[in-house]
């Protein structure tokens, strides 16, 4: 099984497996190896109204896009993202200014970004039932935020919206190789408080799995690990944007942590500049407390450390050419969480290849979420 963590994932739900078909006209299944695991939905346990809908012939697109109902008539959410939300503003150049240096680009467009946003949307695309608990401002892009979940088939019950502060935005600059620099200015994310958090307490204690980044108050981030934690919910914590004396709870209460090579760098004061790097930083974060550390390499995959088995272990993607890496790692936290929540069983590297794979589309397209792929639109050998 490899890293598992065989102790939470098991108790979530339990699932047959069959063998998996690897046709050969269909090159790009053979990334995955191993059985195929039937999903939630297949097994009469509840969740998964995206695939639901599939399994029964209904048009997915209808689904997604009749807007939420209230959580009191559904199933409860199976993903929570407690995070941010953003505008983003971007514009593509040819290459990345200098300090100082006012240059050309050839194409600007705005889109929807934010971390916890991001990491909401690609779990609801692959078909998780999701709740994500925000705030953004009483402005146009509030609004058209508010309408964006609703597409996406996110309950809007826990988005709030505040006439104290504009709603989130990133200003951000993609080069020819896809490269990006990125200022956020938070804006109403910081007003989310501890009592937004204890509206959406029924709906956090009964996750399978609750995601917090730091995009917003880290003090809310960790309040909401805690109520997760102590629930015995899953959490998974990507510390990002990172600071270098992150409260120690932070460590206790998450689960999972899922870093990038700059946020593993503040986080330890290590520079990771390869797979060993990246397997003494996991090894750190584990004596800090974590059950598990992933450390993202970008186009090199990941790295895995868990307790039960300290060894690093590298799981590599597939080689593509990036078109606008904006939004890869948020792609790839929402892939895992919706497999830890709908496939608990499966190996978590395997769960990791997978989520590999996810991200490794998102960068063939630019945007942010606009490059995020529906389950519909994956090799089904995904799920």
């Amino acid at each position: 099984m490899g890293c598992s963590d065989n102790g939470v994932l098991s108790s979530l739900s339990s699932r047959s497996s069959g063998k998996r078909k690897v046709k050969t006209q269909a090159p790009w299944r053979a990334h995955i190896a191993g059985r195929r695991r039937t999903p939630l939905w297949q097994s009469g346990v509840s969740g998964g109204w995206r695939a639901s809908a599939q399994a029964a012939q209904v048009d997915a697109s209808q689904v997604r896009c009749c807007g939420p109902k209230p959580l009191s008539d559904m199933a409860a959410a199976e993903v929570v993202v407690v995070g941010s939300c953003m505008t983003d503003l971007v514009s593509l150049t040819t290459r990345l200014p200098k300090a100082g240096e006012t240059i050309h680009g050839h194409r600007f467009f705005s889109g929807f970004g934010g971390k916890g946003a991001n990491q909401c949307v690609q779990a609801a695309r692959l078909g998780a039932k999701t709740s994500m608990i925000c705030k953004v401002g009483k402005d146009s892009f509030g609004n058209d935020y508010l309408e964006n979940f609703k597409k996406n088939g996110i309950p809007t019950e826990f988005v709030g919206q505040t006439e104290d502060a504009a709603t989130g935005a990133a200003s951000i600059i993609v080069n020819k190789e896809g490269e990006n620099f990125i200022v956020i200015v938070a804006g109403a994310n910081l007003l989310l408080n501890s009592d937004d958090l204890k509206r959406a307490a029924h709906v956090i204690s009964n996750a399978k799995v609750m995601v917090c980044q730091l995009e917003i108050t880290p003090a809310i981030s960790l309040e909401a690990l805690k109520m997760a934690h102590t629930s015995g919910v899953k959490t998974l914590f990507n510390p990002a944007p990172a600071v270098a004396d992150l409260d120690p709870r932070f460590y206790t209460y998450s689960d999972i942590i899922c870093c990038n090579e700059t946020e593993a760098e503040l986080l330890t004061g290590i520079p990771v500049g390869n797979v060993e790097d990246a397997g003494r930083v996991g090894r750190i974060l584990l004596e800090r407390g974590c059950k598990t550390a992933i450390v993202t390499l970008g186009p090199e995959g990941c790295v895995l450390v868990c307790a039960k088995e300290p060894t690093p272990k590298h799981i590599p993607t597939k080689k593509v050419t990036a078109v606008d890496t904006t939004g890869a790692g948020d792609s790839f936290v929402g892939a895992l969480a919706f497999y830890l929540a709908y496939y608990p069983n499966l190996p978590l590297e395997e769960m990791l290849r997978n989520s590999n794979f996810i991200a490794t589309i998102s960068v063939q397209a630019t945007g942010t979420q606009a490059s995020y792929p529906y389950r519909k639109d994956l090799p089904q050998d995904l799920f």
